[in-house]
């Protein structure tokens, strides 16, 4: 019947975040897609289904990436090395509508979402080797927090009454940062408990 449907549902699993590096190529098309680093993390989000199609959703991520540099500086005609390793973490604290037949049968079952809220973005900076000389104020760590959104979707495949399977989950997930917007894009796999 129409009413037989899943009143809730909660997600859990793997993220992969490309994130925008703010690089401009000439080509903007080519440039969305090579301008990019990858961030690891997780997923987690909760929904509660006002009816059989339509559920208010909570969405929280988290990603991660370290890196390591090594910046040759020339002063006075030599050259030395700044070196530091960056832990960088991006979060994603969203809500929204999600639009899904909840319907208990049903093997396939695709979704889509609009999501609004807070993105926080920190870049931690360790290690740092400044050669005596060498001017390395600007090597500090930052956190910034700025209006978020996950614009996207994908499909559940139902193990039995219980749990699905997410297979994939993709979305733009716009950041706006005092320095600009990341066009950044998630990707997600992992299970639903309903």
């Amino acid at each position: 019947s129409t009413t037989d449907y899943k009143r809730s549902e909660f997600f859990v699993g793997y993220s992969n975040n490309q994130v925008d590096t703010g690089a401009d190529s000439e080509d903007s098309v080519q440039n969305f897609f090579d301008d990019r680093l990858t961030f690891h993390g997780f997923n987690a989000s909760g929904v509660v289904n006002v009816n059989r199609y339509v559920g208010i959703k909570a969405d929280v991520s988290g990603t991660y990436r370290k890196n390591d540099f090594s910046i040759p500086v020339t002063t006075g005609g030599t050259t030395r090395t700044i070196s530091f390793n960056t832990d960088s973490s991006l979060y994603n604290f969203l809500g929204g509508v999600q639009v899904k037949d909840n319907a208990s049968g049903g093997r396939l079952k695709p979704f889509a979402y609009a999501l609004a809220g807070a993105g926080h973005g920190r870049i931690k900076v360790k290690d740092l080797s400044c050669p005596t000389g060498v001017d390395c104020t600007d090597f500090i760590s930052e956190s910034e927090t700025g209006l978020a959104g996950a614009f996207g979707g994908g499909l559940d495949i139902r193990l039995n009454d219980r749990v699905d399977f997410r297979a994939i989950k993709v979305d733009y997930n716009p950041i706006r940062f005092d320095s600009g917007t990341q066009h950044n894009v998630r990707i997600g796999v992992g299970f639903v408990f309903k």
